[in-house]
């Protein structure tokens, strides 16, 4: 099955200003400068809805295949907004993030890109889930408003040793709030044990409209269930021996897949728990290339919004 095996997502490797880790392509390097405002082409309206992107943005392996050799890192992330449209912030799953970090990356990115958030682990890694009240109400006081229009979905990525507890899991799920002063939210969980694998746990998502991630390429269980009037993959199969990351082949695969969850379709491939939703709906697609051969996913996030 295409999009289910591949290298276990390391995430230890954040930077405090909040990144994960990856490298640049030759075609980047070329056409873009130390100044460029270039941003990525969007083909049809159907891509407009699909955001593309990496995890985080500091990477020192990213610096001469991704970022030109005379960038200053201080800019890293205004180069790499300019080429793909979302980024997934890994530094605040390790800590809270000061607001005028928040601030600074706003200001630094173009009006139309979105970040993703990973939510703190002290939410998500505890006993009692429902016990996670004052965690998240820490988080969202932390700053993560200044994001404005640029704050995409939370993902709520919970540890492998997680088993599903119906009682327990949606006490969690009440707590994940709608919005917040008049910002509306979206939320993902990422889970990461077989247990979820049921049609209990999709309900459960699909009664809070919370995403289930899509974790692909991986050796976490394959989650595919359209849940929430959103979509959030994190694919994490790159490979050394592929300029691009991947293939041409499995990248063709990837944007197919991208724009039939962007129609409101799960495509066939996938692996789903339960019955798909009674009436299709377009809904936007967040897909992460994480992990894997890190200093390829810049090229493999690129190659992708260049076939959308």
């Amino acid at each position: 099955m295409p999009a289910t095996k591949s290298a276990k997502e390391s995430s230890k490797r954040s930077e405090k200003s909040g990144e994960e880790l990856g490298d640049k392509p030759n075609a980047a390097k070329k056409a873009a400068t130390k100044n460029s405002t270039e941003k990525p082409s969007r083909k049809s309206t159907s891509a407009a809805r699909i955001r593309i992107g990496i995890g985080g943005w500091t990477y020192a392996p990213w610096r001469g295949p991704f970022y030109p050799d005379d960038l200053t890192q201080s800019r890293e992330l205004e180069y790499a907004s300019r080429h793909l449209t979302s980024i997934e912030i890994n530094g605040t799953f390790y800590g809270l993030q000061k607001p005028a970090s928040y601030e600074k990356w706003y200001q630094e990115t173009p009006d139309d890109f979105v970040f993703s958030l990973k939510a703190p682990r002290y939410a998500t890694n505890r006993k009692v889930l429902a016990d996670a009240g004052d965690t998240i109400e820490r988080f969202f006081a932390s700053g993560v408003l200044l994001l404005r229009q640029k704050l995409g979905p939370i993902n709520w990525q919970f540890a492998p040793t997680r088993k599903f507890d119906a009682a327990d899991f949606e006490a969690f799920l009440k707590l994940l709030p709608a919005s917040i002063e008049g910002q509306e939210l979206r939320h993902a969980v990422e889970v990461r044990h077989d247990s979820f694998r049921t049609p209990e746990f999709i309900a459960l998502a699909r009664k809070y409209k919370v995403a289930v991630v899509l974790a692909a390429d991986s050796e976490y269980p394959q989650i595919a269930d359209l849940t929430a009037p959103f979509v959030y993959a994190r694919i994490m199969g790159t490979s050394e021996k592929q300029a691009k990351g991947y293939s041409t082949k499995a990248l063709d695969a990837w944007a197919q897949r991208a724009r039939q969850l962007a129609a409101g379709a799960t495509p066939e491939d996938l692996e789903t728990c339960a019955e798909p939703p009674a009436k299709a709906a377009k809904r936007d697609v967040y897909l992460y290339v994480i992990s894997g051969f890190k200093e390829r996913n810049p090229a493999a996030a690129m190659a992708l919004i260049g076939k959308l």
